[in-house]
């Protein structure tokens, strides 16, 4: 207990003084939706388990250094019998705070550790939305952030190496 005191009180006094690489300041639900267009209907002919797809996206906003907002974006739809039976959106942010860490893991823990560490809070946000909605219950299997970090790192390497000029043509080349 003491030990956490003496933590805090350097923490405040300067917060890149501690050794820690990524400190969780607050989390929270930034937006929330669940949408059932088939209103009651659909849950009194509801004959299957609803089957569906879910997306993920990792949003960054920077603030005052060294924190920064990370937002875990999740998207579900559900189908049974190829109608939309219900669509649920979760978007669940957190403020962190990034120790005295070197530039080439900063990309890595915002992008990588914020997300798994904020996941399991939106994967129960969302799972209570569908359930309070009167559907069965859904649990997200984890997501593994490292894979989506690569992918996504590839992807902006390719695109990058794709708008560099070839030195043909007329030497102009388009703006992102």
């Amino acid at each position: 207990m003491a030990e956490n005191d003496k933590q805090g009180g350097a923490e405040a006094g300067n917060p890149q003084s501690q050794g820690f690489p990524l400190t969780v300041v607050t989390q929270y639900v930034k937006d929330l939706s669940f949408e059932n267009p088939g209103g009651p209907d659909s849950l009194m002919t509801l004959k299957e388990v609803p089957h569906g797809t879910v997306r993920v996206d990792v949003r960054v906003q920077p603030r005052t250094p060294p924190e920064i907002e990370i937002v875990l974006f999740l998207a579900v739809e559900a189908k049974a019998s190829d109608k939309v039976v219900y669509v649920a959106e979760c978007e669940y942010g957190g403020i962190f705070r990034l120790g005295r860490v070197s530039q080439e893991v900063v990309l890595p823990l915002i992008m990588i550790e914020a997300p798994r560490l904020l996941f399991p809070f939106a994967r129960q946000v969302i799972a209570h939305a569908i359930s309070a909605g009167g559907f069965p219950p859904l649990l997200i299997n984890p997501i593994d952030f490292a894979a989506l970090y690569r992918d996504k790192r590839e992807e902006m390497m390719k695109q990058a190496a794709a708008a560099q000029p070839t030195g043909e043509g007329d030497g102009k080349t388009a703006l992102n």
